[in-house]
């Protein structure tokens, strides 16, 4: 159950940066209102908080995070983007989520 927690944890995070960044990359690359600004500080405020809710440290914690952050960037890609993921795209983000699964499994006996 800690590990689903913890995936789920990790999967909230990584949408409340990704949004957070591509607010402000809708304003700078497409004209799109400043006014996007305001939800995407309150996007990396949640991203920040959401990393802090984590028990273990915070290094391991940024490693195991950067496997889903990967994932979800490619399911960004798909979903919002409209663009469909290769097969390497899919290849590497699987095996990006099975290193975050090594470092989470491991990090139990620590």
């Amino acid at each position: 159950m800690f590990e689903l927690k913890t995936i789920t944890l990790f999967a909230l995070t990584a949408f409340a940066e990704i949004i957070g960044c591509y607010l402000p990359y809708l304003w700078l690359k497409q004209g799109k209102s400043i006014f996007l600004l305001i939800p995407a500080t309150i996007s990396l405020t949640l991203f920040v908080w959401l990393l802090s809710l984590h028990p273990a440290a915070s290094g391991r914690v940024y490693a195991a995070y950067g496997g889903m952050y990967v994932f979800v960037s490619l399911l960004w890609l798909w979903i919002v983007d409209g663009i469909k993921p290769v097969s390497t795209d899919i290849i590497g983000g699987l095996i990006v989520l099975l290193g975050m699964l090594v470092i989470i499994l491991g990090s139990k006996s620590t």
